[in-house]
């Protein structure tokens, strides 16, 4: 089997270094499985988190080679292997341990934005008349697994989030959220 190496970030919020690990690969492996390889054999104590395994809960979200990505989506043979694979925890939030960050913030804020009230029905029966645009409008926010790499990636949440007062933060934060909520048709969030 051939042999990759791994340059993971181990640390905590006071400080930590990149460690190279070599691991055998094989074909259809991901980087998850690479990094559960490592903590098998290599570094028991390595943080990660992980639940799913197939790109539907976002936990496994971490910069490989500089780009956000789902550890469990990033299939090794797209990856040059001659070089370091590099694995480290998404820079955007407050680092807990080696690929572990605090996403808790993003929760908190969200329960207080307001809830939305659909406008009064279109019909007498008490349905809604939506075009098709407007479904289509919604289904992109129900793709959402909240894993947060679009925040990763976002100047202005990086501009919000690096505000150290919590109240400046979250009114900063609290109206671009329902910018987003307000373009969801009048007819209500999705059930």
């Amino acid at each position: 089997m051939p042999t990759a190496t791994f340059r993971i970030w181990r640390g905590d919020a006071n400080g930590g270094a990149f460690c190279d690990y070599p691991t055998e690969v094989s074909e259809g492996m991901v980087v998850l499985d690479a990094i559960h390889n490592i903590q098998a054999a290599q570094a028991n104590d390595l943080a990660c988190r992980w639940n799913c395994k197939a790109g539907k809960c976002g936990s496994c979200s971490a910069e490989i080679n500089g780009m956000p990505k789902l550890m469990c989506m990033t299939r090794l043979n797209d990856l040059p292997l001659d070089k370091p694979v590099t694995v480290e925890p998404m820079k955007a939030f407050p680092l807990v341990k080696d690929l572990v960050t605090d996403v808790s913030w993003n929760f908190q804020v969200k329960k207080k934005i307001k809830q939305f009230k659909p406008r009064p029905p279109d019909a007498p029966d008490g349905t809604w008349r939506m075009a098709q645009t407007d479904i289509d409008r919604v289904q992109e926010f129900r793709k959402c697994i909240e894993c947060f790499l679009c925040q990763d990636v976002c100047m202005c949440c990086a501009t919000i989030r690096s505000t150290t007062n919590s109240a400046v933060r979250d009114s900063l934060f609290i109206p671009r959220r329902s910018r987003c909520i307000r373009s969801i048709p009048r007819t209500g969030w999705p059930s």
